[in-house]
């Protein structure tokens, strides 16, 4: 069902991969309500995934760009306000990656180039994103801002490493900007915290398949999908969300607010008695071969 949130409205989506990518899946639900977007990735990510595809679909076009590289991002901002004719209406900055992740290494034996590349990339991008399309004054007044984050920002989740200080740090500049930017132009900038999500990017993070179970059994309403944060990012472009500013709004079925549930306590329960069992059953042994108290 289609409500005509977007219609008239103009933006740029950094991110889409594949089928599997909340930017893809945001895409296609924008256009959906009525928007004219352009499409951005890098050059390896265009070469990997089928954005191209995305864009023929969505009536739209893509701008290979670098979103750590400024010269680049002007050279989008620019091409991207020719193609739709104006100023953006809304921004989607859905970019993540850490070196040290796909390399296995560990928090406490970061590699720090790689770790200045991960924060480059997943947060300080978002900084450039925000600078460059201030220069350019390239988005409308009351226009909207979103970033993708993780719960990762506020809670230690093993596994999720440095990218958890790039969320951090990303959310800290959407509130910094969101200042400037409301003040400016009553530009909105906010970030959402989504649920784990089986995306190509979701995947690579260590133990994966058991932090989506937790947060699944922990969550009342369940993962949000990428469809559901695609729906929620939506409402955030239109003028529905025109005095949400500065918020890291949590999308996550309401794993932010809990601190155990019964699902998740069921499984912890189980496992406890499992080693009960066993620590019990080693402590009956008896020395005296075939004694009857052994078993």
């Amino acid at each position: 069902m289609t409500y005509n949130l977007l219609k008239g409205k103009r933006g740029i989506i950094f991110g889409a991969l594949n089928e599997k990518s909340i930017a893809w899946k945001t895409a296609e639900r924008a256009y959906s309500e009525g928007a004219r977007f352009v499409l951005t990735n890098t050059p390896a990510a265009i070469k990997m995934g089928s954005i191209d595809t995305l864009a023929q679909k969505c009536e739209s076009t893509v701008i290979i760009a670098d979103a750590t590289n400024v010269e680049d991002l002007e050279n989008l901002i620019i091409k991207g306000m020719e193609f739709i004719g104006g100023k953006f209406d809304f921004v989607l900055h859905s970019i993540g990656m850490s070196p040290n992740v796909r390399k296995g290494r560990t928090y406490d034996d970061l590699n720090y180039h790689y770790l200045h590349q991960t924060l480059d990339i997943s947060a300080i991008s978002f900084h450039k994103v925000l600078q460059s399309c201030r220069k350019l004054d390239a988005i409308n007044d009351w226009g909207s801002v979103v970033a993708l984050s993780y719960i990762a920002a506020q809670r230690t989740l093993y596994g999720y490493n440095d990218m958890a200080d790039a969320k951090a740090l990303l959310e800290s500049i959407a509130r910094s900007f969101g200042y400037i930017y409301g003040r400016e132009k009553n530009i909105r900038i906010n970030t959402v915290s989504q649920s784990p999500t089986m995306t190509t990017a979701g995947g690579g993070i260590m133990g994966f398949d058991k932090l989506y179970d937790f947060a699944e059994r922990m969550a009342p309403l369940g993962n949000a999908t990428a469809d559901e944060c695609a729906d929620y990012i939506i409402t955030l472009f239109s003028d529905l969300t025109r005095k949400v500013t500065m918020q890291n709004l949590y999308h996550d079925g309401g794993y932010s607010s809990m601190g155990m549930s019964l699902a998740a306590m069921s499984v912890y329960r189980e496992g406890l008695e499992y080693s009960d069992v066993k620590e019990d059953k080693s402590k009956k042994q008896c020395p005296v071969k075939d004694c009857p108290n052994n078993g």
